[in-house]
């Protein structure tokens, strides 16, 4: 893992000079959403805002933010990588670390549903707005939006993620939103619907929030049947990893069918790349990269 980072220097920069976070963010070279082949690659680190540091059983794995940097810059390192999703917490440490340049950067919007809490599915917006991630030049903002029919706080939540997507628009930004169909279990845990024909409903009510849905894109489990799933928009997806329960081959064999439906451009992982089984986050990263560029040369 990367280990060239100057952490001193960023403790002192955000203790003496906060306003270092704007002038990085002003003099970020920045870079198309696309690049030729149209494919993304996006690394998500928006977990520990939601209180979800959890991986493979490892209830405290996100919870080093040191460590988690090492992780991300090795990753946004790699050759094919496009860029990553954050909290405003990270994305500014990225920044004062100079390891977004040349990278997309998605700011993660709503996460006031805490991951465990009678209000989880009341998911506020508490990160980034509209305006803030245009201020600071990034490229679109991410929002979950879980819909659960049988919670009233769910309408909240779809209309925050509406106005969301109708301000990111009014500044050309991308709106990604990351719909499910969710309820409470027997012991009130939240799960996540992941029955194709549940997906594709989430789908198609996170296709129509907002008042254009020019700049949306959807951010998508990958589920038996993403034909069907995908059947239900023309918008543009990406694929999220979730937290890995299976073995990474296994994974990847899922991805790579998933990859090849009309319609997804590409992966947004976190946790299954930035924490693999064996360690090795180059190496998790890569064969990733590979998946979703396979017809592609990935220039190093």
């Amino acid at each position: 893992m990367a280990d060239d980072l100057d952490f001193t220097e960023l403790r002192q920069l955000r203790a003496t000079r906060p306003e270092a976070v704007r002038e990085a963010a002003a003099a970020r070279i920045r870079r198309p959403l696309l690049g030729p082949d149209g494919r993304l690659m996006l690394v998500a680190a928006d977990h520990p805002a939601r209180g979800a540091l959890g991986v493979r059983g490892n209830g405290a794995a996100m919870a080093d933010r040191y460590d988690l940097l090492r992780r991300l810059a090795t990753a946004l390192r790699r050759p094919g990588v496009d860029g990553v999703v954050g909290t405003a917490d990270v994305l500014e440490d990225l920044l004062l670390l100079g390891e977004l340049d040349g990278k997309v950067a998605i700011g993660s919007m709503n996460r006031g549903g805490l991951q465990g809490s009678v209000f989880e599915l009341d998911d506020r917006f508490t990160g980034y707005d509209a305006a803030g991630l245009a201020a600071m030049g990034f490229d679109g903002g991410k929002m979950l939006t879980r819909i659960d029919l049988d919670d009233s706080a769910t309408v909240s939540t779809l209309e925050a993620s509406a106005n969301a997507v109708s301000e990111l628009a009014a500044h050309q930004l991308i709106a990604m939103v990351e719909p499910f169909l969710s309820r409470r279990d027997a012991t009130g845990r939240v799960v996540n619907d992941l029955n194709p024909a549940a997906v594709a409903r989430s789908v198609a009510i996170a296709s129509g929030l907002g008042g254009t849905s020019a700049y949306t894109w959807l951010k998508l489990p990958v589920v038996p049947d993403m034909a069907a799933v995908m059947a239900a928009t023309t918008l543009p997806a990406l694929l999220l990893g979730g937290d890995p329960v299976e073995h990474p081959e296994e994974t990847y064999a899922r991805w790579r069918q998933a990859l090849a439906v009309p319609g997804v451009r590409g992966l947004v992982v976190g946790r299954a790349l930035l924490y693999p089984p064996d360690g090795d986050v180059a190496a998790a990263v890569d064969a990733a990269v590979g998946l979703v560029r396979a017809d592609t040369e990935v220039a190093a």
